[in-house]
């Protein structure tokens, strides 16, 4: 005899209809993920991540690079708020018009570790999208593409190409990890 069911199964439209208490509510294949603000080192890097990323996106027509909140329902049992993303479409009305992504971007923090990580990282993949797990502390992006088993480490550069007609980008992680810490 199996063991009982006692977690609850959440969907998409349960967390929509949670009051705003000021947390990010996220749901991935049924388990409610909860976290609070980001500490200010964790939005220096998206915003920088933003910067770098944006021109490059645009230039070459690879869609709309986006920051969170983002309701992005995957599925009615998963609906995720990547900390930033490119869509492959430039024009989005909707979230749900926002899939498939090209990229997702999470960066680490103590309270998010294991679902950007683990949770949230395999349900990307699964869905055939590029995840760059971003760790402010090691100095690190942990890039994993759709079907990996283990991440690529990167800690002095990144390259970024996600359509062989185009070149790559090359991000200098560790003037960003400086950029981020505050360090000349």
């Amino acid at each position: 005899m199996g063991m009982p069911q006692t977690a609850e199964i959440w969907t998409a439209e349960q967390i929509r209809a949670l009051p705003d208490d000021g947390l990010r509510h996220e749901v991935v294949d049924g388990e409610h993920l909860v976290s609070p603000s980001p500490r200010a080192p964790h939005q220096v890097a998206i915003s920088e991540l933003e910067a770098l990323l944006r021109p490059y996106v645009k230039e070459h027509g690879l869609g709309r690079v986006w920051h969170s909140p983002a309701d992005l329902e995957f599925d009615p049992h998963t609906l995720m708020q990547p900390d930033l993303f490119v869509t492959a479409k430039r024009q989005v009305k909707t979230w749900k018009e926002a899939l498939p992504l090209r990229l997702a971007v999470e960066v680490l923090s103590p309270s998010t570790a294991r679902a950007d990580r683990i949770v949230k990282r395999r349900r990307f993949q699964r869905a055939g999208v590029e995840v760059w797990i971003v760790d402010l502390d090691a100095r690190l992006v942990e890039r994993w593409r759709p079907g990996d088993k283990r991440p690529e480490v990167m800690a002095e550069t990144l390259e970024w190409q996600p359509d062989a007609s185009v070149p790559p980008l090359v991000l200098d992680l560790a003037a960003l990890f400086r950029e981020v810490h505050g360090e000349d």
